[in-house]
């Protein structure tokens, strides 16, 4: 017993130790928000940020894990953020959607957030400057890419300055229990699309309804006795439903990447992707030939994806991501050569890769 307590009084110890010095870090960090602040800069800097934590882990040691490492520095950071300022986040869908799961993972809870119904409100807001970063869904593992998101970049002049990869997991909630007195299921098209097996070997007569986003689908649920939802846990939470079944996604690896948009570019962080937009010369083999600087300059592709291109009918724009900053030689070299095949191109931002 005595061994515990001296164990147990340098654990106090230490505390008090780590206490002050994240009150230091907090005070240092208030004053470098001052000096962006005159200097105009952005409070967020997630370059930075993903600099910091990789410069961290690669000194850890342990025993502690480089992942949990991670996570105590995630937090830490968006405390010392707030103490700069304290940002506004436009998110998708309604409170407890997905993405607003991921906007406060993303930025931390202590940030001003606000909901909005669609993609398009939540571009706007920002090019309007009444909202300062939004977070919105881009791709699913499951079901592709929202193309709703893709098509936004080419109305606004926004940048891409973050990202996150998040697992996804579906639970059906409802006011119910009783599974078999479910009449209507609500959820957004691309929830519905990854439960797709679930639905039908368990409501292949119940009628489905798409709703704007999933925690909007959780609102319907409560509001209609026989029916239920496919939501998140946090939304049942929320809007006090019963949750009747977990995991009900048909893959385990169901993941959904967000990405922030705003402004201004994100600063190198020596673990970055780009993305860029562009439309290309009606000329054979012209695509092939618009994909080799990458291979010239050894840039790894990690997707590419068509979509019409409103503007002018039969014609596509390419959205590219590749490893790499818009800042470094070889990607400069490789962005001026595929211009010369161009008819359109756009820049659509550099920021740390989410692995």
């Amino acid at each position: 017993m005595d061994t515990l307590k001296i164990l147990r009084n340098k654990i106090n110890y230490i505390d008090i130790k780590i206490l002050n010095l994240l009150n230091q870090r907090a005070m240092i960090a208030k004053k470098i928000g001052e000096i962006k602040k005159n200097n105009g800069d952005y409070i967020y800097s997630p370059g930075r940020e993903k600099a910091v934590i990789n410069r961290i882990m690669s000194l850890n040691k342990g025993p502690i894990k480089n992942n949990e490492i991670k996570d105590i520095f995630i937090n830490i950071m968006q405390a010392c953020r707030i103490q700069q300022k304290v940002l506004s986040i436009a998110y998708f869908g309604a409170e407890a959607s997905y993405t607003h799961l991921a906007a406060l993972k993303i930025f931390g809870s202590g940030n001003k957030f606000v909901s909005k119904d669609t993609i398009t409100d939540v571009f706007y807001d920002i090019e309007k400057d009444i909202i300062e970063f939004g977070v919105v869904p881009v791709e699913n593992t499951t079901e592709g890419v929202v193309s709703h998101t893709l098509d936004m970049f080419l109305e606004t002049n926004l940048y891409i300055c973050g990202e996150l990869n998040m697992k996804i997991s579906h639970c059906l909630v409802s006011r119910l229990k009783d599974i078999k007195k479910i009449k209507t299921i609500y959820s957004h098209p691309q929830a519905i699309a990854q439960c797709r097996n679930y639905l039908y070997k368990n409501f292949k007569f119940v009628k489905i309804i798409e709703s704007s986003s999933t925690s909007q689908a959780a609102k319907l649920a409560k509001k209609d006795k026989y029916s239920a939802a496919i939501s998140s846990e946090v939304a049942a939470k929320i809007y006090d439903l019963n949750i009747i079944s977990k995991n009900i996604e048909d893959l385990d690896e169901n993941y959904t990447r967000f990405i922030v948009i705003g402004k201004h570019l994100a600063e190198h962080s020596g673990s970055d992707k780009t993305s860029i937009a562009f439309t290309l010369k009606d000329k054979s083999g012209i695509l092939h030939d618009a994909l080799t600087p990458f291979k010239k300059y050894k840039i790894n592709l990690s997707k590419i994806e068509s979509r019409p291109y409103k503007k002018h009918p039969w014609e596509y724009v390419f959205f590219v991501d590749f490893v790499g900053h818009i800042k470094e030689k070889k990607v400069l070299c490789a962005i001026k050569e595929l211009n010369d095949m161009c008819t359109y191109y756009k820049f659509l931002g550099s920021y740390p890769s989410a692995k």
